[in-house]
């Protein structure tokens, strides 16, 4: 079981691997075995990774629509790679503690572990966007300021994250919280539930 420091050392492989040809359809290399949880984490950031940068491209005035569209339709697939890949993040986590049996005392978490890490993942791309903000030659000191403000908070919600989820690990370790998993069950991607899609047939 992997703690919180290993898991961001996997971040932050993905997004410096990322970042070596900075590029949207630059092909994944995961260099973790395939039924690792190293596989999973890495594969989860780099989801994320790429989705950042798409998001920042679709942002541009001047964008082409026919562009825009297509780049929002490979957001909303990663949106769904990016549930998928949690899930089977989640799926490993209840192996892991199938047969911890929760105390009487025990409290449930409105997030699971393998959600904390989505947000674990994400957080790793602000500080590393932000750092970036930080090291411009070609803004004002009052931007360069305010966003070594925000890194710095930044880093401190790393740390918080750091320990809530080494302490959720062991809660349910010790029985202490319970382990429990809702899926997505999302509507809009499904063609017998989104009313606009069942409705073409």
């Amino acid at each position: 079981m992997l703690n919180a420091s290993e898991c961001y050392t996997v971040f932050q492989q993905s997004i410096a691997d990322y970042h070596v040809h900075d590029h949207v359809d630059t092909p994944i290399t995961n260099p973790f075995p395939a039924n690792s949880f190293e596989y999973l984490l890495y594969l989860k950031n780099w989801i994320d990774t790429v989705q950042w940068h798409l998001e920042d491209i679709i942002r541009l005035p001047e964008i082409n629509p026919t562009e825009a569209v297509a780049i929002k339709r490979r957001i909303d697939k990663s949106n769904q790679d990016r549930t998928d890949t949690v899930e089977k993040m989640d799926d490993f986590f209840m192996e892991q503690f199938k047969d911890v049996v929760p105390k009487s005392t025990a409290k449930i978490n409105s997030e699971t572990p393998a959600w904390l890490l989505d947000r674990m993942s994400i957080l790793m791309l602000k500080i590393y966007h932000m750092k970036e903000q930080t090291e411009r030659k070609d803004v004002s000191t009052d931007h360069l300021a305010k966003c070594e403000t925000k890194l710095h908070i930044l880093m401190e919600q790393k740390m918080d994250m750091h320990m809530a989820f080494d302490q959720l690990i062991d809660d349910i370790r010790n029985g202490d919280r319970k382990m429990k998993v809702y899926r997505q069950m999302k509507m809009y991607n499904d063609a017998s539930l989104n009313p606009m899609l069942y409705q073409k047939k």
